[in-house]
């Protein structure tokens, strides 16, 4: 049965009470955001359709400081080090399951917890890049990761539009769970045998927007679009039951506490 949380939002839950925590001990005043609403994202990796999951999202700022970007598909993470631009530390995610009845005759994938870890840097404004790796634990257990490169245009919290490139990565391992055909399913499933490698698994851009209505009450949206190439593209499983297009996106109300009248 695939989870009902998106890897980012499931992330949340786990990060943002550990954040919250470390924020507490600052003296100054702080801000909190939280966002909440739908968004569709594929069921599985290489599925043809969405699902509706919860989009929410958590941000803490010091003070007057913006908060700070964060791009709606990236990982939750928790800075260990942000310093001259540059910032790195853990991540989590999580990965829906792919269930029998989804793929007939090829195996299950469960549902995954995936550790890691992110770096980024943000050049001179208005331009970030990230990196993320993270290791499957149970479900696909392989590597998956994600490069990202956003153009971030903003007057403070007021509005914030961001777009940017995107490649995701994964190993053998994964791309096996979830695009390979194993040589005892040929029967079961009359699919032909397949054996991805790994590498490059798809190509493509994410864009956001938050503006604010009122000093508390905002909005947050984003849509993603990836295109599975190499291996994950030519994927008997993808050709038959899946899309190489994979479209995600999702709409949020935002509401800021800590605001002072």
């Amino acid at each position: 049965m695939a989870t009902s949380l998106s890897g980012r939002t499931a992330a949340f839950l786990v990060l943002g009470s550990a954040w919250a925590t470390g924020a507490a001990a600052q003296d100054e005043p702080r801000r909190t955001r939280v966002a909440a609403g739908p968004q569709f994202v594929p069921r599985y990796p290489g599925a043809k359709g969405v699902v509706v999951r919860p989009f929410l999202d958590f941000s803490r700022a010091r003070g007057n400081e913006p908060f700070r970007f964060e791009a709606a598909d990236e990982s939750a993470g928790l800075p260990l080090l942000n310093a001259s631009g540059f910032s790195f530390g853990p991540a989590i995610g999580f990965e829906g399951a792919r269930r029998t009845r989804d793929v007939r005759g090829v195996p299950s994938v469960g549902f995954t917890v995936e550790a890691g870890g992110f770096a980024q840097y943000q050049f001179a404004a208005p331009v970030r890049a990230r990196v993320e790796l993270r290791q499957g634990i149970g479900g696909h257990k392989g590597l998956i990761g994600m490069a990202a490169l956003d153009y971030v245009a903003r007057d403070r919290d007021e509005w914030l539009f961001s777009i940017g490139p995107r490649v995701t990565y994964s190993n053998g391992k994964y791309q096996r769970a979830y695009f390979g055909v194993p040589v005892e399913s040929v029967a079961t499933s009359g699919l032909p045998a397949f054996r991805p490698s790994g590498g490059v698994q798809a190509v493509g851009a994410n864009a956001g927007y938050l503006m604010q209505f009122t000093p508390r009450w905002g909005v947050y949206a984003y849509g993603k679009y990836d295109r599975l190439v190499d291996d994950a593209a030519d994927s008997p499983v993808v050709r038959r039951y899946g899309a190489r297009d994979q479209w995600s996106g999702g709409l949020s109300l935002t509401y800021t506490f800590g605001v002072r009248d």
